[in-house]
C-alpha cells in the first residue's frame, strides 16, 4: 500500500481513513475472487456489511457510467429516494393489516407494531 493511499496514525498498519482509492483497490481484489468482504473486515477491522456496501456502491457507479446516456446525480438520488418511499409505503401497509388482522381476532397487538 502507497503511503498517499490512506491516513495514518501511529504505526503504518493502523488506517484512519479509507480513500476512494483504497476502497476501489480493495472491492476490485474482492470482484476478482482474490479476498472476500469477510477477510478485508477480519484484516483491517472493518464490518462485513461496510464491505459489502462499497462493493454495492461501486457496482451501482459502474453499471451508471456503463449507460450510453448516464443519468445525473441528483437524477439517482431522486430515484432511490422514490424507491424507499415506496418501500415505507409497503411496509406501512403491512402493518396497518397485521394490526386489522389482529383486532378482528381480538388478540393483542405485539409491541413495536402500535
Amino acid at each position: 500500500m502507497k503511503k498517499d493511499d490512506t491516513e495514518t496514525i501511529g504505526n503504518e498498519n493502523e488506517i484512519k481513513r479509507w480513500t476512494a482509492k483504497r476502497k476501489s483497490a480493495v472491492v476490485l481484489e474482492i470482484i476478482k475472487g482474490l479476498t472476500t468482504s469477510a477477510e478485508v473486515s477480519r484484516k483491517h477491522g472493518l464490518t462485513v456489511s461496510e464491505v459489502e456496501k462499497w462493493v454495492e456502491i461501486f457496482m451501482k457507479g459502474g453499471q451508471e457510467h456503463l449507460r450510453s446516456r448516464p443519468r445525473d446525480l441528483q437524477e439517482l438520488h431522486e430515484v432511490e429516494k422514490k424507491e424507499l418511499y415506496a418501500k415505507i409505503g409497503e411496509l406501512t401497509l403491512e402493518k396497518d393489516i397485521l394490526k386489522k388482522v389482529h383486532r378482528i381476532l381480538g388478540k393483542d397487538i405485539p409491541e413495536g407494531i402500535s
